[in-house]
């Protein structure tokens, strides 16, 4: 009981000291706060006898605060933590981010040429989402008699979203059956619009 006592008493002494020392204009570097576990113990059991006062107190005795014009600066938590054998942390400002985002994919539509055959005329327009084709429709198909039903079997196999332009990114398309002309016209116009593309 009696070390325990005289350690926090100790601990408590040597604390004030580092306190004014560190305070104190034109002091030198203050050693570090010992913890009381580590406090070095003298033979005879007692804790070691703490170094002499800077203001000339005997040990153990608080020494009162000097009158200063400037206030006593407090250590920064970066001290704190170095005397408790934490790691000191950089408080300089971090260096700005850069980021580097994907370019932005344009959309854009591009309508071929009137191709005229057989049955009538017509146009291919494609939509493409940088250079990949993602729609396609033919303009100006005939309606209507047979010439019409040719017409809608080629829309439905070339045309749209899921249709074989998009599928084969390409003009190189298979002939639909019974519509040979309306098929030729249509990979005729779908070509000149992906030269332009």
């Amino acid at each position: 009981m009696r070390r325990a006592l005289l350690a926090i008493t100790g601990l408590a002494a040597g604390t004030t000291a580092l306190v004014v020392l560190k305070g104190a204009p034109g002091a030198g570097q203050a050693t570090p706060d010992v913890p009381a576990a580590l406090a070095p113990v003298a033979p005879g059991g007692s804790a070691a006898p703490e170094p002499p006062s800077p203001t000339g107190s005997a040990p153990g005795v608080t020494p009162s605060p000097r009158a200063s014009s400037k206030p006593t600066p407090k250590p920064s938590a970066d001290r704190s933590a170095a005397s408790r054998g934490g790691t000191r942390t950089s408080t300089a400002p971090a260096a700005p981010r850069t980021t580097t985002s994907a370019p932005k994919v344009t959309t854009r539509t591009v309508t071929g040429p009137s191709v005229t055959y057989e049955y009538g005329s017509l146009q291919v327009r494609i939509t493409l989402s940088g250079s990949r084709i993602v729609d396609a429709t033919a303009i100006g198909l005939p309606l209507g008699g047979q010439s019409g039903q040719r017409s809608d079997d080629v829309q439905a196999r070339y045309s749209g979203t899921s249709g074989e332009v998009v599928a084969r990114q390409s003009a190189n398309l298979s002939t639909v059956s019974g519509a040979t002309y309306t098929s030729t016209a249509y990979k005729q116009s779908l070509q000149a619009a992906l030269d332009k593309a």
